[in-house]
């Protein structure tokens, strides 16, 4: 690529590219460079260090996320959504993995707060299963089992961990039928005063 042109979005959306063809935690700014065709220091002057590319990768990727999530339960309620929910976020993981793992790592407390990504996807996750009903702290407690459930399921299937011969799709059908029946079936806890819900999805 040349080097004219080059702008902190161009920057951050190859590094994506990157990230998912190399794994998120292997892109360097060396690497990035030489996908421009340029120096190092060229990127100096969109970037300020490799933790910034990567703050920025992670930015870019929930907000790419957040749109699948949004689209994906749309119109939607209880079950279905929580269908849709989970098989966005699968076919990201799988598709777009290094985004994936981008948005996975520890950010700023201030840039999540100014990244209408990650604002969209909290926001999402606690309103595709407000058709379950369930109170704080039970709706946390509930989006805890499901991220830890999905990013588990997510982490097996893209390192090849399920050797077995069962359909890994007909597992996966049948786990999100356990996680609604799960929800709908909810024991909802005593409910402490003045507990609001937390910022986890």
């Amino acid at each position: 690529m040349a080097r004219a042109g080059l702008t902190a979005d161009r920057v951050t959306e190859a590094a994506a590219d990157l990230a998912d063809e190399v794994g998120f935690d292997n892109i360097t700014v060396s690497a990035l460079a030489r996908r421009f065709g340029v120096k190092d220091a060229s990127l100096y002057s969109h970037v300020r260090n490799l933790q910034d590319l990567r703050t920025r990768v992670a930015v870019l990727a929930a907000r790419e996320l957040a749109d699948r999530l949004a689209d994906a339960t749309a119109g939607r309620a209880g079950k279905e959504s929580l269908t849709g929910f989970a098989n966005a976020w699968r076919d990201f993981a799988l598709t777009r993995p290094g985004r994936y793992q981008a948005t996975q790592m520890p950010v700023d407390p201030a840039v999540v707060a100014a990244s209408q990504g990650h604002q969209r996807i909290m926001a999402v996750t606690y309103a595709h299963l407000s058709a379950y009903g369930l109170p704080e702290p039970d709706l946390t407690d509930a989006i805890r089992l499901l991220r830890s459930t999905y990013q588990g399921f997510f982490g097996l299937e893209a390192g090849g961990g399920f050797h077995h011969a069962r359909d890994l799709q007909a597992s996966w059908t049948k786990i999100l039928d356990a996680l609604d029946n799960a929800l709908r079936h909810w024991q909802v806890s005593e409910r402490p005063p003045g507990n609001d819900h937390e910022s986890d999805h």
